[in-house]
């Protein structure tokens, strides 16, 4: 059995996006119908995106979306781990301006089938719901790795980096009801890292290679990798990784200072799933079991 999934990702930022996408590819129960891209230079995040699906051997559609949120100001200008491509062959030639409507046509050739996975800013899913209120209603699942719900974190701030960029499209996404409506937060991601020696040590297979190469730029200002996004990820394959609550979940959008704050209320009657406990270990079994 295998799990219809399209991707909305800003690979090219963090790291963690093209570990995450190298984990899709190679996870037999994966069914990935379609990948968009999101935030500034969306179209080198495409390329690489594009990069890992030449190494995997696979012709997934890609769409490069937005590259401005909403209403806020441009927070990720840059794509700064395209400045590996050159070394990987790579689409440079993608569709303009067209994400949004093939996220529409696929959901819908596609009713309760197919899981949509969010790891970046949420712009291109905003547009879509607003576009297209039926979409949520039409999907299986939505998972994001976005927000904060159990606790915060010192050197993080207040708001969760996707939520962040973009907290009008986040604020558009929540108030929608998904069959399953999943948010993997920041607070749950945080201890589910390896220092750079061992990411080093393990991402040495085909597949990870391209990984660990765009990674040398995110090694240059960090001395760990945080596997915020695989983690979202798994748990589509393996919920038993984290714990979780129900409850509902407003975006703060008044305080200027805490814009696209998640605010979460436990409640048994509420239609979202936030992850609230994880086990790491649980994860990076499962994770590197697609690499052997």
């Amino acid at each position: 059995m295998t799990t219809k999934i399209l991707l909305d990702t800003d690979i090219g930022s963090d790291i963690d996006d093209a570990i995450c996408l190298a984990y899709l590819l190679a996870n037999p129960q994966c069914d990935l119908l379609g990948i968009t891209t999101v935030t500034g230079e969306s179209e080198l995040r495409a390329q690489m995106a594009s990069a890992l699906c030449q190494v995997a051997g696979k012709e997934i559609p890609i769409f490069p979306g937005a590259e401005e949120p909403l209403l806020v100001s441009q927070k990720q200008p840059k794509a700064q781990q395209a400045a590996a491509l050159d070394r990987w062959k790579h689409r440079k030639d993608f569709p303009k301006g067209q994400a949004v409507q093939f996220l529409r046509e696929t959901i819908h050739s596609h009713p309760g089938e197919i899981v949509l996975l969010t790891i970046g800013p949420l712009t291109n899913i905003g547009l879509l719901f607003a576009l297209d209120p039926e979409i949520p209603s039409l999907l299986k699942g939505l998972v994001m790795m976005c927000g904060m719900f159990a606790k915060s974190y010192s050197g993080w701030g207040p708001v969760e980096w996707n939520a962040l960029v973009d907290p009008h499209a986040a604020a558009i996404v929540y108030r929608h009801a998904v069959r399953t409506h999943c948010s993997i937060g920041l607070d749950v991601t945080v201890p589910v890292r390896l220092s750079v020696q061992e990411f080093k040590e393990k991402f040495q297979s085909p597949l990870l290679q391209p990984v660990l190469d765009f990674a040398q730029v995110w090694f240059q200002k960090n001395d760990h990798v945080t596997f915020h996004d695989p983690l979202a990820a798994a748990t589509i394959f393996d919920p038993e990784i984290c714990q979780y609550k129900t409850g509902t979940v407003e975006i703060e959008l008044a305080d200027p200072n805490l814009l696209g704050k998640t605010r979460w209320t436990p409640d048994a009657a509420g239609g979202h799933q936030a992850a609230l406990g994880v086990d790491p270990n649980r994860f990076f079994r499962h994770y590197f079991s697609m690499f052997q």
